[in-house]
């Protein structure tokens, strides 16, 4: 369920889409550009006021103000600052499609946005990328993955139910040799409070956690796309805490992943996420994004985490 009080950037109050119009073009004019003043602005409002800001932006001086950003900006938080001017669904259609036609599929996208999205969210990501490519969204990824991630994905995708709980336990642990398919239909069509039900009924019936039989039973792309079904299923702030810290644990940094889940999750339930990156691992989510990152990207990042939870 959508919970905008989980965000950590919300509506300005006091909002002038004019007057805010005003300062990005004074930061932008002349001789170098005042990069603090744009990500302090953007990072302060919501997607909403930021599409005001664009149309007064046009309608003030007849230019574009994602171009103009793109334009004085540069690298990682040029990518930053662009993804934050951009609807969020026109985004996540962008991300996809992006993951799909590019050289090789970036399997790692298609998971992370088709696992965490609502059902209805998921119905309007399809409906958008047909108006915006004319294309299909699950025939372009049918047409680019295969197997039981391709399944999987294909039934995220189509929303529809049904459910045998025995059927599962015998896909499991009861059986020698996993029945994907089985893993692929019942994961694939049930409410995340529904699979919750079922995650405590197969502990009861088999003895495993749910995530323990699809580790042992399952491999590659498919088992990646069925251990973040149940993840989301669990917890969906959870999953994110993870996910931002594996795109920034280790030798080098995941930075379009770190993009991706603090613009699209700012809003929506990243107090939740920061509260369970505590929980999970040994720092905050701030302390993290501090130590990983430098400049005017740092900067964005720490306003979009909205604190520190150390």
């Amino acid at each position: 369920m959508f919970q905008a009080s989980r965000g950590t950037v919300k509506a300005s109050a006091n909002f002038n889409a004019s007057e805010d119009a005003e300062v990005l073009h004074k930061a932008m004019k002349g001789l170098g550009t005042d990069e603090d003043a744009i990500l302090q602005l953007l990072t302060a409002r919501s997607n909403g006021q930021r599409q005001e800001i664009k149309a007064a932006y046009k309608t003030l001086f007849g230019k574009d103000l994602v171009d103009d950003l793109k334009g004085e900006l540069g690298g990682k938080f040029e990518t930053l600052i662009v993804a934050l001017m951009t609807l969020p669904l026109t985004y996540d259609v962008t991300c996809l499609r992006n993951a799909i036609k590019g050289a090789g599929t970036d399997e790692k996208v298609l998971v992370e946005i088709l696992a965490s999205r609502t059902a209805q969210q998921v119905k309007d990501i399809v409906a958008a990328y047909r108006q915006e490519y004319d294309d299909d969204l699950e025939e372009d990824v049918c047409g680019d993955t295969s197997g039981h991630f391709k399944r999987l994905l294909v039934i995220l995708l189509q929303i529809f139910c049904f459910f045998i709980l025995q059927a599962l336990f015998k896909a499991g642990e009861e059986k020698f040799g996993t029945d994907e398919q089985s893993f692929v239909t019942i994961l694939g069509n049930r409410s995340a409070q529904h699979l919750r039900k079922v995650f405590d009924a197969y502990m009861k019936l088999s003895g495993y956690e749910m995530e323990e039989s699809i580790q042992r039973e399952t491999s590659g792309g498919l088992r990646d796309l069925l251990l973040a079904v149940v993840k989301c299923a669990r917890s969906v702030p959870a999953y994110f805490a993870e996910t931002l810290y594996y795109a920034m644990k280790g030798a080098g940094t995941d930075d379009n992943t770190l993009i991706r889940v603090m613009v699209t999750r700012s809003e929506v339930d990243m107090l939740d996420i920061r509260a369970e990156f505590r929980k999970m691992f040994a720092c905050s989510l701030h302390s993290m994004i501090k130590g990983d990152t430098s400049g005017d990207y740092r900067k964005a990042l720490l306003m979009l985490c909205g604190g520190d939870d150390a």
